[in-house]
């Protein structure tokens, strides 16, 4: 058992005057490990204190310029593209409402008019913003509508997004793209993406109604039950189930 030396304690016997011995001994020896390491340290920030206080100013230089690039860069040029955003947008819903002259529409959409920015004078400004990102995703539905199939999946890819419905449409343009371009299992890969998505009452038994379709054309009849299925249990209120057990059946069929 430990023995403590208390102020004015005298040990008992020898054995005791030996412990309390050894104890001040074991604690002089540290309190000296500590001090040499302490100073040791002190050294060694005496001798490196020029590279410590520089690396601390390159730190402190980089996170204030950042702050500033984005405060004085980034920020007004985000806000800037999104103003410019204004222009094409109302020719592009002028344009999906329009029953003449739609093509016209999307294209002053695309390209702009008037010393106005279309999506892609945007897309090519404005890179790597918010409004630039949607600008990708508007000139590809464009050029969907435009039957431009290429130009539409190409930019439709390049928008991203977690939004539910926009980034489970822009997968599903892109499956649209590639069926009309007669590659259907690019197309049935992109409607099985838009599902994946997100789940919700528009966009997924859409795109499962489209993907059962074109695998029922592919011969994959377990996948298009599968996709019927779903629309049937899940989504019976769905303007898709109207149809489904027709469907269903087709798939069921040898």
């Amino acid at each position: 058992m430990a023995t403590y030396k208390k102020r004015g304690y005298k040990p008992k016997n020898k054995e005791e005057e030996n412990q309390l011995d050894q104890q001040e001994s074991t604690t002089a020896e540290v309190f000296s490990s500590l001090d040499e390491g302490a100073s040791r340290s002190e050294e060694w920030v005496s001798k490196n204190q020029n590279y410590i206080l520089g690396v601390i100013g390159v730190i402190a230089v980089a996170v204030l310029g950042y702050m500033a690039y984005f405060q004085f860069v980034e920020k007004p040029k985000a806000e800037n593209a999104a103003n410019e955003m204004l222009y094409p947008q109302q020719y592009f819903d002028q344009a999906l409402f329009a029953t003449t002259e739609k093509d016209s529409l999307f294209t002053l959409a695309l390209n702009g008019a008037e010393g106005k920015f279309g999506f892609l004078d945007i897309i090519e400004e404005y890179n790597g913003t918010p409004a630039a990102n949607l600008a990708k995703y508007s000139a590809g539905m464009a050029y969907l509508n435009m039957q431009k199939y290429d130009e539409a999946i190409k930019y439709l890819e390049g928008f991203s997004s977690k939004d539910l419905i926009l980034g489970a449409v822009a997968k599903g343009g892109i499956g649209d793209a590639f069926l009309q371009l007669n590659q259907p299992d690019d197309a049935l890969s992109y409607y099985e993406k838009a599902i994946s998505h997100s789940t919700n009452e528009y966009t997924t038994p859409k795109y499962l109604y489209k993907a059962g379709v074109t695998a029922l054309d592919l011969n994959k009849k377990d996948k298009a039950l599968k996709y019927f299925q779903r629309i049937k249990n899940e989504f019976s209120s769905s303007e898709e189930a109207k149809t489904i057990d027709a469907f269903i059946g087709k798939a069921k069929s040898i």
